[in-house]
């Protein structure tokens, strides 16, 4: 194990470079900026490599002395949380990359803004007290909010407004909630929490309060009107981070609270939740369909994509919920690399319009390779993240409901179709306009940005055990926790079922 507090140096890490750069020059801050977000992806190396595997559920754990009565810094780490602080370490250096040279005004605040992002997803993910989790759940907003409102687009200040209002409103029941949950239980451990059996009259209120909150920052239909603003909005790299990272706390907060500590009340709103993401699926693929601006379709897409997150979350099995987490890492780093795919032209052309683009394959080879991997990983295509992120979520749901499977496996066919459409009129077909032909293909920047992003995409395709083995152990705990509230499907092939058909034979053997 680690003899230091590898935690709380994650953390300090980009706390001390945000304010190292507020008193820096524009290119010093960048080279500060950068040095900070490697050094914690080093360090989110080591945690992994000294992660024990099938060992203790907690990791790596820090405390503290309690601050009035109950809350205090407390830290640690479970499989789940690793995997996504892994995901925010290794795409924080390739946004600080690729704002390297479209980010001119304001440098030094613009790359604090962006540790301080970092510090908090960090946090969040590692809090193992109640109202700590609380504190960098809702000031994650923060940054964000400025990045959109001050280096955003035309109309960032409409759209950094209704990001910060919609979140923040939903957070307010969640904290009143949280009073209620740590008065009731006499803790704020979460992993205390975890094991608290709290009245089924109240879990409703509770998931309810809970809901609001994780419900939009997902985002689910139909609270996720904010999302298609903010992306359009957002410079190249905030669209990366808050695709990437923001939108999987929604996920993880499901994942970490709803289920686990309310099993009845999820049990019986499941089918809330299949419903409105059988709707996400369709509706927001059908609106990606239709859209001309290329950051619209894309951000559109993440919706569908959560709305699959959210099927394998309560399907109360393990492939569910170990396809959840996959399919979050895999949108994670393939949403980012499409972001960044539509910034690499936008750098050029300014502008969005997918019908001012065509036929770039003849002039940018190699951006039309790699757009290419990341649209059929986006897809689900066999040997990418998105394969078996997307398999393993459907097989869990299937075990709960037909339907919903039906309608979400639906709506992956239409994800496939606008995302080949936008590929076709983008990439393919003939140099029409004077202004593209003349577009240089990618830089060595923008090379060493997309292609490490490109081998962790293939990588967890080819062997997603790397990535499963971590969190096995904490979703079969997960699943142990929630057996005993799991709604009856309308498959026969629920776990440990015995088909009908056999159960004489088995009895037979028994009795023998």
């Amino acid at each position: 194990m680690i003899g230091f507090p590898i935690l709380s140096l994650m953390l300090a890490v980009p706390a001390v470079a945000a304010v190292g750069c507020l008193f820096l020059s524009d290119r010093n801050a960048r080279w500060l900026a950068l040095a900070a977000t490697l050094a914690d992806l080093v360090l989110g190396a080591v945690l992994w490599a000294n992660f024990d595997t099938g060992g203790p559920q907690w990791q790596f754990v820090e405390s503290g002395a309690p601050v009035f009565g109950r809350f205090g810094w407390s830290l640690g780490i479970d499989g789940f949380s690793l995997m996504l602080i892994m995901l925010s370490v290794f795409l924080m250096p390739i946004c600080i990359g690729a704002s390297w040279q479209s980010i001119t005004k304001r440098v030094p605040e613009y790359m604090a803004a962006f540790l301080v992002t970092e510090l908090l997803m960090i946090g969040t993910f590692a809090a193992q007290d109640l109202f700590l989790f609380y504190i960098f759940f809702e000031a994650g907003l923060i940054p964000m909010y400025l990045i959109i409102g001050i280096w955003g687009g035309a109309n960032r200040i409409y759209a950094s407004y209704k990001f910060f209002l919609y979140t923040l409103l939903g957070s307010v029941l969640m904290l009143i909630a949280m009073l209620w949950m740590a008065h009731e239980a006499g803790t704020t451990s979460i992993p205390v929490l975890l094991n608290h059996d709290f009245p089924v009259a109240a879990q409703t209120w509770l998931w309810l309060a809970f809901f609001a909150s994780f419900a939009v920052k997902m985002p689910m239909w139909p609270v996720h009107t904010w999302l298609p603003d903010a992306h359009v909005q957002a410079p190249t790299a905030g669209s990366v981070i808050l695709a990437g990272v923001l939108l999987k706390l929604g996920g993880y907060g499901f994942l970490r609270f709803s289920v686990p500590m309310f099993p009845e009340a999820s049990a019986q709103l499941t089918w809330l939740i299949l419903g409105l993401s059988a709707v996400a699926v369709i509706y927001t693929s059908l609106v990606a369909l239709v859209q001309s601006d290329m950051k619209k379709l894309i951000a559109y897409s993440s919706v569908a994509h959560m709305a699959i997150v959210t099927i394998g979350l309560f399907a109360f099995n393990r492939q569910g919920i170990e396809g959840a987490m996959i399919v979050m890492l895999s949108h994670g780093l393939v949403s980012g690399a499409l972001f960044l795919c539509v910034g690499v032209i936008y750098d050029r052309l300014h502008t969005r319009e997918i019908s001012r683009y065509g036929g770039l394959s003849i002039n940018m080879p190699r951006y039309a390779v790699l757009f290419l991997l990341f649209t059929m990983a986006s897809i689900g295509l066999p040997g990418t993240s998105g394969f078996v992120g997307e398999f393993l979520s459907l097989a869990g749901t299937y075990q709960v409901s037909t339907w919903a499977t039906f309608l979400c496996t639906t709506g992956i066919i239409l994800g496939a179709g606008y995302m080949l459409y936008l590929y076709r009129r983008i990439a393919l077909g003939d140099l029409v306009n004077d202004d593209v032909k003349v577009m240089p293909d990618l830089s060595m920047r923008e090379i060493s940005l997309l292609v490490p992003i490109a081998l962790v995409v293939l990588w967890m395709g080819v062997y997603p055990e790397s990535f499963l083995a971590p969190m096995r152990n904490d979703a079969a705990t997960l699943v142990a926790r929630v057996e005993r509230a799991r709604p009856a499907g309308d498959s026969n092939l629920q776990m440990g079922a015995v088909p009908a058909k056999t159960a004489p034979v088995a009895a037979a053997a028994g009795a023998e």
